[in-house]
């Protein structure tokens, strides 16, 4: 798509001033008309300018005191409206919520905000929301989280004053709080029609569903792009640490703008000293930055985006939030895709634009354009070819016990029954052993692991959901890590997620989407998919801390030769094995590569065959397995 053409609604208004003064009509014998907005092949058209859109930067105090100084910390965010809003147009708001406009910046070329000529007014605005959706009727807001950009108080990495930044400005749009310019005058808006949508990328996809999660009256809908909704998960899993080093601490360093990073440091170290490196169980401090147990509350539409190979904000994150919506049956729309961290501006622009344009003018403008009849997960299963799903997991799917068998050679077999006689298999945690060296060459034996490998299959195997591996083992020592991957052995043309920048490649050509400014285009490079022809793909992984088999909460030590169940998820995904491929179990204690704490006790573990196995979410379930020859 080039850049948009920009164009005026001419309505009665013009052609009621002219008669009026031709005529020396009274000045009431004519009413005025109010702008509207054009919809044309059921979606908002660009008739309203950029150029010439009104620009604020306001601040609301906050219900917060982030940083102790007795005083509410102050929220900042910039506003671009039509200028129509000034003669009666009602608009609705697309928010952005973000710390980074002044540390990191936003999008794969990394724009920040910027004010060229110091009026405090943005010139050049992050992203292309402003760009495109204000010419067709919206207003955007930029947010400065709290302790970020132009707000005050300290970045608290996920704990109420970040979750509830945003919030303060859905209040003012209805009503319920006071803003005020630069000059200290209360700015109202009047212009806005009372719903609100949030987007955003990671950091700012949390900050979407934190908001949703608080059930603010006046936000619609909200479009989280591979957010943490779980923070908990974002740094252990299943008890293991997988960032460890004060990482909230370390985040809230990042997001700060520099010249305030040493006022804000007594905020870090009470993140660190509360953080809980020293078990990496579930406390409190991470209750509060889980969006998961809120859904309850929320009533805003989601329209969730997640890459199933993301490695810095990990697919469970999507999973779980997506299953609380279903609980809660909150209207919902799902893009899963095989980049890793990758906003789909960058792997499948102009569907996402177009998709994305409908889905806010359906939630805030009530434009009947079919969205919500549609199917309602899209999933790539190549690069950059998408399958439509009526739901995800695919209809159909249904748990299903693949049990480990003995082998004759360096691995065992998979199979749909348990062997019929108790057998025992051995291995020695290994703190140190590589990925690679995990995956690789499962025929051969190893000390370190064990591998469990299907027949080559005769039929597709479709999986959808969050496998699980249950497991029964005894260790000789009083704690362990257990890890698990699943493998796709097989030769077959992938995306290259882990090949450099999450599995994009930035070109030099560009093109344009929406209106621009003398000094703001609307212009962003094309990006490519990285594809390569590999023997193997990692599909996906789990890790645990054995400590933890009752409770994340609570780690309890292991008796030395003593058996135990263990059950524990590996990362949601959506995968199709393919006719000729082979399947692969390959279990580990420590998986450094996965968690930054790996066990360092190297305690030998025994595996009951007879009860060990992993539940695989296959569509068709156990009849689709036969077919498939396990």
């Amino acid at each position: 798509m080039g850049r948009t053409h920009r164009s005026w609604r001419v309505g009665v208004a013009a052609v009621a001033a002219t008669a009026l003064a031709v005529l020396g009509a009274a000045p009431n014998a004519l009413a005025v008309d109010t702008p509207e907005i054009v919809v044309a092949d059921g979606v908002t058209q660009p008739v309203f300018g950029y150029s010439d859109a009104i620009r604020e930067r306001l601040f609301i105090d906050s219900t917060f005191d982030s940083d102790g100084d007795g005083l509410r910390d102050i929220i900042a965010f910039d506003v671009m409206r039509p200028k129509a809003t000034e003669d009666g147009l009602k608009v609705p708001v697309i928010m952005d919520a973000s710390p980074y406009y002044t540390t990191l910046g936003r999008g794969n070329e990394s724009e920040l905000k910027v004010d060229l000529d110091g009026d405090g007014l943005l010139d050049k605005w992050p992203l292309w929301y402003d760009n495109y959706f204000v010419p067709r009727g919206y207003a955007v807001i930029l947010l400065d989280m709290v302790g970020t950009g132009n707000s005050t108080g300290c970045p608290t990495t996920n704990a109420n004053e970040d979750n509830l930044s945003a919030k303060q400005a859905i209040n003012w749009l209805n009503g319920r709080a006071t803003a005020r310019n630069a000059a200290g005058e209360v700015v109202k808006a009047d212009w806005h029609n009372g719903k609100s949508g949030m987007i955003g990328k990671s950091y700012d996809g949390s900050l979407a569903m934190a908001t949703a999660t608080t059930g603010v009256k006046g936000l619609t809908t909200i479009v989280p792009i591979g957010g943490p909704s779980e923070y908990y998960d974002y740094t252990r899993s299943n008890g293991v640490i997988t960032r460890g080093n004060s990482y909230p601490s370390y985040l809230a360093n990042i997001v700060t703008n520099p010249d305030r990073r040493d006022y804000c440091k007594p905020v870090r170290d009470q993140l660190a000293l509360e953080d809980g490196d020293e078990h990496g169980d579930y406390t409190a401090f991470w209750n509060e930055r889980s969006y998961v147990k809120k859904v309850k509350n929320q009533t805003a539409s989601v329209f969730l985006v997640h890459g199933t190979n993301d490695d810095n904000v990990r697919a469970d994150h999507f999973s779980k939030y997506w299953y609380a919506l279903a609980e809660y049956d909150i209207p919902r729309k799902l893009w899963l895709n095989q980049t890793g961290h990758i906003d789909p501006f960058d792997f499948r622009r102009g569907e996402w634009v177009s998709t994305l344009h409908r889905w806010f003018d359906f939630w805030l403008y009530d434009i009947q354009n079919g969205i919500m009849d549609e199917p309602r997960a899209d999933v790539e299963r190549s690069a950059n070819v998408f399958a439509t799903y009526a739901d995800w997991p695919v209809p159909g799917m249904t748990d299903t016990e693949v049990f480990f068998q003995p082998g004759t050679g360096g691995a065992g077999g998979l199979g749909l029954v348990p062997v019929a006689k108790p057998t025992t298999l051995s291995w020695q945690d290994s703190p140190t052993q590589s990925q690679n060296s995990m995956i690789n060459n499962p025929d051969v034996p190893s000390p370190n692991k064990l591998a469990f490998l299907s027949e080559p299959l005769t039929a597709p195997l479709h999986i959808s959901g969050t496998p699980r591996l249950k497991i029964r083992a005894t260790a000789d020592k009083t704690s362990t890590h257990f890890g698990v991957i699943l493998v796709d052995y097989g030769t077959d043309e992938r995306v290259h997620h882990r090949g450099g920048n999450d599995g994009i490649i930035t070109l030099t050509t560009e093109d344009c989407w929406g209106e621009s400014s003398a000094v703001d285009d609307a212009c962003y490079k094309h990006t490519q998919t990285r594809v390569w022809t590999a023997d193997q793909e990692l599909v996906t992984k789990g890790v645990h801390d054995a400590k933890n088999r009752q409770s994340i909460r609570n780690a309890v030590p292991l008796v030395p030769g003593q058996a135990y169940n263990y059950d524990f998820p590996l990362l949601p995904e959506d995968y199709v094995f393919k006719p000729g491929h082979r399947i692969g179990v390959i279990v580990v204690g420590s998986y450094p590569q996965y968690s930054s704490q790996a066990d360092q006790n190297r305690a030998n573990i025994d595996l009951a065959l007879k009860t060990s196995r992993i539940v695989l979410p296959i569509v068709g379930g156990t009849a689709a397995a036969h077919a498939a020859g396990l």
